[in-house]
């Protein structure tokens, strides 16, 4: 089996989000569609181990906020490979209560909809919960959608392990590739996020947090973090 087909599948990322009894949170979404016209129904499909997830079927509600293709690393991160139940996720970013209830992200959000759920489907690991639109607007940024294949291939991220696209890493994808130039074998070394998979880059350093390229990562500052999901450096391994 080629697992490379299943990147073939076009989606987009969002941030799935609700709120009940106090409590709120959200998670990266990429499976988010339109159900139907007549009525506006839209389904999105959540692990059954989220805390987002529990949020929607007490709730009842969901929110679902569209980024725009530059969204920070820092905030996929935040969404993506953070807990709700460790992390007040909302506490430090810019959002409005929506008219369900629902928390909806405005920070490099392109726009949201918001919808009042009306079915569960139980899909196995995941819950596909489908909503009947209540509202929803553009937030005025006029950038493109970002998309899963935009987020793999040029923001060199990785799906979260509880994403429905997530992907079991083969042991065979690390083997040492043989017959490497010389020129190659001398540059500096690549190191991936065992926890998300972030490829920490030297030629390109780390801007954000003030990291120059062609920084080694040998030479990161020991408080260093991987951008996307907060882990120390002692969580990286070198790419062969």
């Amino acid at each position: 089996m080629n697992r490379e087909t299943f990147y073939r599948i076009t989606y987009g990322l969002y941030v799935v989000s609700s709120a009940d009894g106090g409590q709120s949170g959200g998670y990266i979404g990429n499976t988010v569609f339109q159900v139907t016209a007549q009525p506006p129904r839209f389904a999105v499909a959540c692990n059954k181990d989220n805390h987002t997830s529990g949020l929607i079927e007490r709730s009842r509600v969901f929110a679902i906020s569209i980024l725009r293709q530059d969204a920070r690393t820092e905030l996929i991160g935040l969404f993506g490979y953070q807990s709700g139940r460790a992390v007040k996720k909302f506490a430090s970013v810019r959002h409005r209560t929506g008219q369900t209830g629902a928390p909806i992200l405005l920070e490099d959000t392109l726009g949201w909809l918001e919808c009042r759920l009306v079915q569960t489907v139980d899909v196995g690991t995941h819950l596909l919960f489908v909503g009947e639109l209540v509202d929803g607007d553009l937030t005025g940024c006029s950038d493109p959608p970002l998309t899963y294949a935009y987020y793999r291939d040029v923001k060199k991220g990785k799906a979260p392990k509880n994403a429905p696209t997530y992907i079991e890493p083969d042991p065979s994808d690390g083997a040492a590739k043989t017959g490497a130039a010389d020129s190659a074998r001398a540059s500096p070394a690549q190191y991936a996020c065992s926890i998300c998979g972030h490829v920490y880059d030297p030629a390109a350093g780390d801007p954000d947090a003030g990291i120059a390229p062609g920084t080694r990562f040998e030479d990161l500052p020991e408080d260093w973090v991987c951008p996307v999901c907060r882990a120390d450096k002692s969580y990286f391994v070198k790419q062969t």
